[in-house]
């Protein structure tokens, strides 16, 4: 079973969870994600942090457990912070920090943080461009991955610098509608 924490957690993570099946899995966006999925081998954390420092206090506690848990058990975390960065300029602004952080602990090398927002925007693109989409997920989210992980799965899957532009390809071929659609419940 994933390992879960962050007092009434329920709603972010079952959209977390709906997001990965629906979008990164369901679309292939990130080919890495199913078997850590399958395997249930992600950490969800959501953080009720009402400020930077405090989330980024709970960004090293959970880099510190992933750092001594082994990868069998949870190979990934994602630090979900529902409370925070409704903007995502502060959120951009914020991930110097963590990275700061990663450096500070000694775990660049180790460790990568990858990022997601709901308002995500690629540099020199329009709020509403479609390729946005495949940094978007429900919540602003520090992806916590093992390099080791990130190694495995490159040397398995030799195209993976082409995974970027297959995935803007991807939800250029979707479009908006199709984007939309897939948060649409089947009423069976």
């Amino acid at each position: 079973m994933p390992t879960e924490a962050g007092g009434d957690s329920a709603l972010e993570i079952t959209a977390t969870r709906q997001w990965l099946e629906r979008a990164v899995i369901g679309l292939n966006l990130c080919p890495f994600a199913k078997a850590v999925y399958v395997k249930q081998q992600i950490r969800y954390v959501v953080s009720r942090a009402q400020t930077p420092d405090a989330l980024l206090d709970e960004l090293e506690r959970e880099l510190a457990l992933l750092n001594t848990t082994d990868p069998q058990e949870t190979d990934t975390t994602l630090l979900l912070a529902p409370s925070l960065f409704d903007e995502f300029l502060d959120f951009f602004f914020f991930l110097p920090e963590a990275e700061a952080l990663l450096k500070r602990m000694e775990l660049e090398g180790t460790f990568q943080i990858a990022s997601f927002h709901p308002k995500f925007e690629f540099a020199g693109s329009e709020s509403d461009d479609i390729e946005n989409y495949t940094n978007r997920a429900p919540y602003p989210i520090l992806h916590l991955l093992r390099e080791s992980s990130i190694d495995r799965a490159v040397a398995a899957f030799p195209d993976a610098a082409d995974i970027y532009e297959r995935n803007i390809d991807t939800l250029q071929r979707l479009g908006h509608a199709g984007w939309a659609a897939l948060w649409v419940e089947d009423p069976r």
